[in-house]
């Protein structure tokens, strides 16, 4: 698709994304950090609610645990590392306080509007924190193991992980990463399905492959077809039961038996 020439200094920052893994040994100003951590405080969150938390790893043996979970050494290095929660209890805890109705604090509905405040929080962080020339990487890892997490970082009912990110100043320069064509994912009025996708992404494909991934600089990534093969052919059996520990930590999934 061909780049928009309505550009300014956001929007060159957001075009340049790219995930940084290796930070230099440099920390983050405090002025700098409470100022990403102002821009998470006034990020838009559903009904006013602001039902999503931060966790703030400054501990280095939890940060190593973590990085355990995430089977990923370099979050142990990096300067910063945050983790952003669905976080009811503290509504919860009003309600009890003054006396309301606490039959609803644990729905599915409260549970994704912050799940969902969790993950704008993050964006708006990470679009922040690279117009100021960091560079961020998100952590879905976290949620291999969300029971052992939850357990790490003592988190009461009524809250649970959603992602990690890790933020500092970069100490690689990685490729921009190609993306498929907007028109697969961007659909006007009704879902449009394609009869042949490989022929459609083929040259998505090509061009894939001349992409080097810095975590393996000895060879090209393999197509994105062949890389939605490997990645769906391998089962993750502790997320498969997040639900379950979703309902451990006191959500109500209403699921019909």
């Amino acid at each position: 698709m061909e780049q928009s020439q309505v550009i300014n200094e956001t929007i060159k920052s957001q075009l340049d994304h790219r995930t940084i893994r290796e930070f230099k040994e440099q920390d983050i100003p405090k002025e700098v950090l409470d100022q990403l951590l102002e821009v998470a405080r006034r990020t838009a969150t559903s009904t006013g609610m602001q039902a999503c938390s931060i966790i703030r790893i400054t501990d280095k043996k939890l940060k190593g645990e973590i990085a355990s979970i995430c089977t990923q050494e370099y979050v142990a290095r990096a300067p910063e590392l945050l983790i952003f929660i669905v976080d009811q209890m503290r509504n919860y805890q009003i309600l009890e306080e003054k006396n309301g109705n606490l039959d609803n604090v644990n729905g599915m509905d409260h549970y994704f509007a912050s799940f969902t405040d969790a993950c704008l929080m993050a964006q708006n962080v990470v679009n922040a924190a690279e117009s100021l020339g960091l560079g961020t990487v998100y952590l879905g890892s976290i949620l291999n193991e969300p029971t052992n997490l939850c357990k790490l970082l003592a988190l009461p009912k009524f809250t649970f992980p959603v992602l990690g990110l890790a933020i500092g100043y970069p100490n690689q320069e990685p490729q921009l990463k190609p993306r498929m064509d907007m028109k697969y994912r961007v659909f006007e009025n009704t879902y449009k399905i394609y009869d042949n996708y490989l022929e459609e992404l083929k040259d998505y494909d090509e061009e894939m492959q001349t992409y080097y991934d810095l975590r393996d600089t000895s060879r090209r990534v393999d197509c994105f077809s062949d890389q939605v093969v490997t990645r769906y052919s391998k089962a993750a059996t502790k997320r498969q039961e997040i639900l379950n520990v979703i309902r451990d930590q006191g959500f109500d999934l209403k699921v019909k038996e």
